[in-house]
C-alpha cells in the first residue's frame, strides 16, 4: 500500500513536496486555504516582478534618447493595466499548478485545515462540511503572513501592506514605506519609477540590514536610491500618523533599536505622504492549524521547530517554508528546497536540508544578490579573508547596457583560497548570483573562478574579473 501524505499549504513548499510525493507513488491531498501558490505566486515574488518590469519599462521609455532614439516621450503608468497584466500572470501560472495537480492525481481540497496527529487532519471547507482525511504523514507548510503596527493600524486606503500596493488603481503621489528591509526597498524602488515621491523609513543604520548581506551593498545602494530621488530615513521609527488635507501626517522618532543614534535620527520629524506602505517583517500563518494541541514545538515567536531533516518535534509530522521562521531562511526557492527534503523522508529516505549556500535576491534598482558568508561573518568565524571589488562599470556590456552601477565582491579564505561568500550589485545580479551558489557548493576556489571562461561580451564576466584579481596584488 502506497504512503497516504496529507500536506497542508499549497504555496512553493507545499506544491513542490507534493508534486514530489505523488511522482514517487504516494497518495497525496493537499488543503489549501486561499489561492494556489502561497503569497510567493499571488502577492509576492511573482506578482512584484510584474510590476518591476513595467516600472523598469517606463524607465526605459524615460531614458530613450540615452540610446540615440528620437522624439518625445509622454509614456506614463496606467496601474489599471499594469494591475489586469499582473494578474493575467498569476493566474497563468496558478491555473498550471492546478493542472499539474490533476495530472499527477492529487486530491486538492480547498479549506482551513488543522492537524490532529500525524495520521489525521480536519479540514473544513467553504460550505462548512468538516472532512477528515487520514494518512501516514503530514506536511506543514501555511506560509506566513504581513506584521501590522499598532500604532500604524492598515486600513487598506491610507495605510496599506504590500498586499494592497498590489492592487493601487492609482500610482500615490508621494508614499511613505516603513520598513527598509526586502519588501520595503523592492516596492520603494517600484513607486519611485512608476512616479511616486518616497520616502524610505528604517529603524536600524541600514537599509536592508540582514545578517547575510554584505554591508558594502547596502552602502551602494542606499547611495543609487538616493540618486533616483528616494529619501532614506535611518535610524528612525514610524510613531503615528494622523489625516491631514487629504494625506497623511507621520511623526518619525528616534529609534528604540539603535544605541548611538546619530544627530541626523535624534529628535522627532514629520513627514507628509499621501499613502503609507507598512512592510515591516512577517508572522507565521498557524491561527487554528492546532499546533500546541497536537504537540507541536514553536519558538517564543510561534515559528515551527524542525530539525535539518523537516521533522517536527512530533513523529510523522513535517513542516517546510516560511513557517519555520527567519532562522531557517524564509525564500521560496528554501521552501522549493525543503519540501523535496521532506517528501522524500516521507516516504523513508534520508535528505538532509543545507542552509549553507543559500541564495538571496533583492529586486530593487540596481539588484542586489548574495550567497555564502559575508565579510564580516568570515571574519567572525576566524578566517583570514581576501576580498575583492570589481565595479560594474568596468564592463563593455554594462557600458553598452547603459547599467554602470554596481560591484561584484568575492570573499575567499587567505590561506586555502576557499571562496566563502559573493555579494554583488547590479543589474541581472539575481541570475548571475547561480554562478558563484554552485561554485560554493562544490568547494571551489577563487582560482577556479579566475580560470573558468566567461562568455565576452557578458555581465557575469565581472566574476571572471574578480577572480583574477583575488590572484593579484591589489586583492587586500
Amino acid at each position: 500500500m502506497s504512503q497516504r501524505i496529507s500536506i497542508i499549504g499549497g504555496g512553493p513548499g507545499g506544491y513542490t513536496a507534493a508534486f514530489e510525493a505523488a511522482r514517487s507513488g504516494a497518495e497525496v491531498t493537499l488543503v489549501e486555504a486561499g489561492f494556489m501558490g502561497g503569497t510567493c505566486l499571488n502577492w509576492g515574488c511573482i506578482p512584484t516582478k510584474a510590476f518591476k518590469a513595467s516600472a523598469e519599462a517606463l524607465e526605459t521609455a524615460q531614458r530613450l534618447n540615452e540610446f540615440g532614439i528620437a522624439g518625445d516621450c509622454n509614456a506614463s503608468a496606467d496601474m489599471s493595466a499594469i494591475v489586469a497584466r499582473k494578474d493575467k500572470i498569476t493566474g497563468t501560472l496558478r491555473d498550471g499548478l492546478y493542472k499539474t495537480c490533476s495530472k499527477l492525481k492529487i486530491n486538492v481540497i480547498s479549506g482551513k485545515a488543522r492537524v490532529i496527529n500525524a495520521g489525521l487532519v480536519r479540514v473544513k471547507t467553504g460550505d462548512d462540511r468538516m472532512e477528515e482525511l487520514t494518512g501516514d504523514r503530514v506536511i506543514l507548510a501555511t506560509g506566513s503572513e504581513n506584521l501590522n503596527l499598532p500604532g500604524l493600524p492598515v486600513d487598506h486606503t491610507k495605510i496599506i501592506n504590500s498586499h494592497d500596493a498590489l492592487e493601487l488603481d492609482h500610482v500615490p503621489e508621494s508614499m511613505l514605506v516603513v520598513g527598509g528591509g526586502v519588501i520595503g526597498c523592492e516596492l520603494a524602488c517600484i513607486f519611485r519609477a512608476l512616479g511616486s515621491k518616497v520616502t524610505l523609513v528604517e529603524g536600524l543604520e541600514r537599509i536592508l540590514p540582514l545578517p547575510s548581506l554584505d554591508a558594502d551593498l547596502s552602502k551602494l545602494l542606499q547611495r543609487e536610491l538616493k540618486k533616483r530621488g528616494i529619501t532614506c530615513e535611518l535610524c528612525r521609527t514610524a510613531v503615528k500618523a494622523e489625516e491631514q488635507s487629504g494625506g497623511m501626517s507621520v511623526t518619525l522618532g528616534p529609534s528604540p533599536f539603535v544605541e548611538m543614534l546619530p544627530k541626523s535620527a535624534q529628535g522627532e520629524k514629520r513627514v507628509l505622504a499621501d499613502t503609507i506602505l507598512v512592510a515591516v517583517g512577517r508572522v507565521p500563518n498557524t491561527e487554528g492549524l492546532g499546533l500546541a494541541e497536537a504537540g507541536i514545538d514553536t519558538d517564543p515567536r510561534g515559528w515551527i521547530l524542525t530539525d535539518e531533516r523537516c521533522r517536527t518535534s512530533v513523529p510523522g509530522i513535517y513542516a517546510v517554508g516560511d513557517v519555520l521562521g527567519p532562522d531557517k531562511v524564509m525564500l521560496a526557492h528554501v521552501a522549493i528546497m525543503e519540501g523535496l527534503v521532506a517528501a522524500r523522508n516521507c516516504l523513508d529516505r534520508d535528505e538532509v536540508m543545507r542552509y549553507d549556500c543559500i541564495p538571496a535576491a533583492v529586486f530593487t534598482t540596481p539588484e542586489v544578490a548574495t550567497v555564502g558568508l559575508t565579510e564580516a561573518q568570515a571574519r567572525e568565524l576566524g578566517h583570514t579573508v581576501r576580498t575583492t571589488r570589481t565595479p560594474f562599470r568596468e564592463l563593455g556590456k554594462a557600458q553598452a547596457m547603459g547599467e554602470l552601477a554596481g560591484v561584484f565582491k568575492l570573499i575567499v579564505d587567505a590561506g586555502s583560497d576557499t571562496l566563502l561568500g559573493a555579494h554583488l550589485c547590479g543589474a541581472h545580479v539575481s541570475d548571475i548570483i547561480a554562478e558563484p551558489t554552485l561554485a560554493l557548493t562544490l568547494g571551489a576556489k577563487g582560482e577556479d573562478i579566475a580560470r573558468t571562461i566567461h562568455a565576452h561580451p557578458t555581465l557575469a564576466e565581472g566574476l571572471f574579473e574578480a577572480g583574477q584579481s583575488l590572484a593579484s596584488k591589489y586583492c587586500k
